[in-house]
């Protein structure tokens, strides 16, 4: 150790200095910074005005050179100098990037490289002896720092930037900031200090140099007229000086549309024609004002302001296309007006204020519609026609006339017809030359009130042309009718029945429509010794008995002629006969009972028609005793006339034994053997139809059980196309092979008498308790 405690002596060779430099380290910490100037054998030490720190070494970046790039020296004041001394390099990029000489000391960068990649290396040096390989003093660690260059340009946060701006903005107006960044070192040198410009995009825009905000610098802009621009900003380094480098963007600034366009038509007036049968509503032409505006701004609205078709015609505004429609608001009539004019004002839906200053924002133009001429069917003089005529009105006789013309210039004359399907009776009759209506055939107001018939007129030119009114007939009453009975009345009179009894009140009814209402007037047509009639002067009448003691066997029915007049002019009135039936009656006047001839003639049956009823039911009751007689002679053959037909062979028996395995009454072998039957053997339920016999085929010759028998036949005779048209029934009863009980009749009970065991009926419950106790007992008693 050096006396003034210098740790390290260590020679940095720089390029740009022209002498070595001596860093030295004293005990407390502080560095000093000497020039080395040797004047003969004195060292001439002058001390610099800064410090310098030997543990941090610069090397510069993108290193072009062939041979390795000379970083620095390093050398411990250990080493005598004999050759003893050897470093050793460790940390970031030792042996790989950098590269001690381990006699000398000496290190270099064996690689290009890059400050933007790593921009420091932190290494730590020590030096051993050889000949021990101990340590000589311990490690230190000193940076190696990468000297930036200006090698990166500029670049963009965007390779394209999109802005929007309205139209007509002040100059200054903001439209975008742009940014962009340099990767040199920003605090050394100018390397990364940026300053923007504009290259294309004048004299539109501006950009600040400083911040890269975009800003509008003309004023004025319209978007209309131009609606998109193409600025191309560049950032470059090193403060803007020559020798800089450079990047560049491009923003795509799109103006956006403001209401500063008023509408305008291209035209200062229109001309439009339409038919002038045009129906109303329908459309004539469109009009169209120009906008140059877009979205709400272009929407526009139409409407007439005046002219002379302002009652005839109007205007819409189509919110799709933003037209006008002109339609027809009244029929137009190329008779009395050709040519139709209008004035169409068009204004903005959306108007901004703020641009009023640049003029109107309405337009006006004239708009002419010329009617076309049609050639029209004739017109009636009113669009129906009602006449009305008497009932009574003679035939040929006019009850109205119709009255129709040409519309058109031309005035073609015109004929009339009648639809015939509106009057299909043929009542009415028209001139075709003046439309005089009149009747062919008497009315009745009666039958039919009112008449509806269609009357045509058309061109005597072109009877195409043709028009239709309807025409309606009232038919008007007149006292042509005679009142009559209301209805058909049941009246009878008891014979017990005292003078001045009422036994009928009656009405009438009358087909005429007088206008104050009907007034009937009821009367006898000759004084009657019997009955006498009260006028109730409200349309109705009372029938009464002039005498008592009335005998149905001395006369059983009265006729008596009522007349009922009305008061209308001319007086109808009609005489009507009341049938009056004498009955036996009970002591408050219920109806007993009537002679048959006087039911019968109440109902106005003739003697004659008697006699014919009388003879139908007799015919009708000979031909049901000639029915039943027929009936009777026809015998049925029986069903079964033979015990041998063992198909329907029923045994009955009264027997409480176990059924068909007790007796011996029925042989079951016969059905489990049905080929035992005698194969020729007829059906005895129908005649045969055949002279010879038929041969059924065998069902089965083993079969199971009797249910598989009738299963077997049963098919067979389904399937048989000599069966009988009709049903033939035939019944099996079985029950089966047997019960798992066995048979629990006692009929051959004493074939298998014997002893029995009861002891299993102890097992079969509770409710066999008692019975099990019985026959145990019983058993075990005979066996003592």
């Amino acid at each position: 150790m050096i006396m003034n405690h210098f740790l390290w002596l260590l020679p940095l060779v720089f390029p740009h200095l022209s002498s070595p430099v001596i860093l030295l380290e004293r005990s407390d910490g502080n560095l000093f910074h000497w020039n080395h100037l040797m004047k003969g054998d004195k060292l001439v030490l002058h001390r610099s005005k800064r410090d310098w720190m030997w543990r941090q070494f610069f090397l510069s970046e993108e290193y072009t050179g062939s041979n390795y790039q000379y970083v620095g020296k390093l050398r411990s004041d250990k080493d005598r100098g004999n050759g003893t001394a050897r470093y050793v390099l460790s940390g970031e990029g030792a042996g790989t990037i950098f590269r001690i000489d381990e006699k000398s000391g000496d290190l270099h960068a064996t690689q290009r490289l890059d400050r933007e990649e790593k921009a420091s290396y932190t290494l730590q040096a020590q030096a051993f002896n050889k000949i021990t390989n101990l340590p000589l003093e311990p490690a230190t660690e000193f940076i190696v720092k990468i000297h930036d260059i200006n090698d990166n340009e500029p670049k963009f946060t965007k390779v394209v930037y999109t802005a929007s701006v309205p139209e007509m903005s002040d100059i200054g107006t903001f439209v975008i900031e742009v940014s962009a960044t340099d990767a040199d070192d920003a605090t050394y040198g100018n390397s990364a200090k940026l300053v923007y410009s504009i290259l294309q995009g004048q004299p539109y825009f501006s950009v600040e140099p400083e911040t890269g905000i975009v800003r509008i610098a003309l004023s004025n802009m319209d978007r209309e007229v131009r609606k998109e621009y193409q600025v191309v900003i560049q950032a470059k380094d090193m403060a803007g000086q020559m020798g800089g480098l450079s990047g560049t963007t491009m923003v795509n600034v799109t103006l956006t549309d403001v209401n500063d366009s008023p509408p305008r038509f291209a035209y200062s007036s229109y001309h439009l024609s339409t038919y002038e049968s045009a129906e109303i509503g329908s459309t004539v032409g469109r009009i169209k004002a120009n906008d140059g505006d877009e979205g709400e701004n272009a929407e526009m609205k139409y409407r007439i302001v005046d002219g002379d078709g302002k009652e005839y015609l109007d205007i819409i505004t189509d919110e799709i296309t933003q037209e006008g429609v002109i339609v027809v608001k009244k029929k137009l009539d190329y008779e009395s007006k050709r040519v139709y004019t209008v004035k169409v004002e068009v204004t903005n839906t959306h108007q901004d204020p703020n641009f009023t200053l640049l003029g109107s924002f309405l337009d006006t133009a004239i708009v002419k519609v010329t009617a076309k001429d049609v050639d029209e069917p004739p017109v009636f003089s009113r669009p129906q026609y009602v006449f009305e005529v008497n009932e009574d009105t003679p035939k040929g006789i006019a009850i109205g006339t119709i009255t129709a013309w040409d519309p058109d210039a031309t005035h073609y004359p015109i004929q009339y017809a009648i639809d015939q399907h509106t009057d299909p009776e043929r009542l009415y009759h028209i001139d075709p030359k003046n439309g005089s209506i009149t009747i062919l055939k008497s009315l009745d107001r009666e039958v039919s009130k009112w008449h509806n018939i269609s009357v045509l007129a058309s061109e005597i030119n072109n009877p195409h042309q043709r028009s239709r009114v309807p025409v309606l007939i009232k038919i008007l009453d007149v006292n042509d009718n005679a009142p009559e009975f209301a209805m058909i009345y049941e009246t009878f009179v008891c014979e017990n029945v005292r003078a001045g009894q009422l036994i009928q009140t009656i009405s009438a009814i009358d087909t005429d429509d007088p206008l104050v209402g009907h007034k009937f007037v009821f009367s006898l047509s000759s004084v009657n010794p019997n009955f006498t009639i009260f006028d109730n002067e409200d349309n109705t009448a009372r029938i009464l008995t002039r005498r008592s003691g009335f005998n149905r066997r001395e006369m059983s029915v009265y006729y008596l002629p009522v007349v009922i007049s009305d008061s209308d002019y001319p007086i109808q009135s009609s005489t009507s006969t009341l049938t009056i039936r004498v009955c036996s009656c009970d002591a408050t006047g219920n109806m007993r009972s009537c002679s048959v001839d006087a039911l019968l003639l109440s109902a106005g049956l003739s003697t004659g028609a008697l006699v014919a009823i009388l003879l139908c039911i007799l015919i009708l009751l000979m031909i049901v005793v000639l029915f039943s007689a027929l009936k009777k002679q026809r015998r049925k053959e029986p069903l079964i006339i033979s015990k041998e037909d063992v198909r329907d062979n029923v045994v009955s028996y009264n027997d409480e034994g176990g059924g068909e395995e007790d007796t011996q009454a029925f042989d079951i072998g016969t059905l489990r053997h049905p080929e035992v039957i005698e194969s020729n053997k007829l059906r005895r339920d129908i005649i045969p139809e055949m002279l010879f016999p038929y041969h059924r085929p065998s069902p089965m010759k083993e079969c199971a059980d009797v249910r598989d028998f009738i299963i077997s036949r049963l098919q067979e005779n389904d399937t048989d196309p000599f069966a009988p048209p009709y049903d033939s029934l035939a019944t099996y009863a079985y029950e089966g092979n047997g019960s798992i009980a066995e048979s629990l009749s006692s009929m051959e009970s004493s074939v298998t008498e014997g002893d029995h065991e009861y002891d299993y009926l102890s097992n079969w419950g509770p409710q066999f308790k008692k019975l099990a106790d019985m026959y145990i007992g019983k058993d075990t008693g005979v066996a003592n």
